[in-house]
């Protein structure tokens, strides 16, 4: 059994601070559990392009308010807490925040945690040694 806490994260090599948002990576590789687990923060007022080409992610909203679009239809979803999406075809989208907005988000397959997003979005496939 694995026990944590977000709140251990506070500053450490887990809590990756962007101006636009903050990312606490609480379940990653090396817990070898076939995911990777985040608490992720966006700031408001925000424009956040994302393209996970080598990862599926689910994302649910837990506090706050914007919009997820699909860069590939222009289709335009609200976001507020209760509201899950899912990037199963490894969508180009942007995420506007009105208010700040913290998620929870899974990772398939799992990062290892040094993943830095490109220029395009995109997180290096980065897999753990055995």
């Amino acid at each position: 059994m694995i026990v944590r806490s977000f709140h251990d994260l506070d500053d450490t090599e887990f809590d990756v601070q962007t101006p636009n948002w903050r990312s606490k990576r609480i379940i990653l590789a090396r817990d070898k559990v076939g995911f990777s687990l985040h608490e992720t923060t966006l700031y408001a007022g925000t424009e956040n392009e994302f393209w996970y080409a080598n990862h599926i992610e689910a994302v649910v909203i837990v506090e706050g308010e914007g919009t997820v679009t699909d860069l590939a239809t222009g289709e335009t979803h609200e976001l507020r807490p209760g509201s899950m999406y899912l990037l199963d075809d490894h969508d180009k989208h942007v995420v506007r925040p009105r208010t700040e907005m913290r998620t929870i988000c899974v990772f398939n397959p799992p990062v290892t945690g040094r993943e830095v997003h490109d220029e395009n979005g995109v997180y290096p496939l980065i897999v753990e040694e055995s």
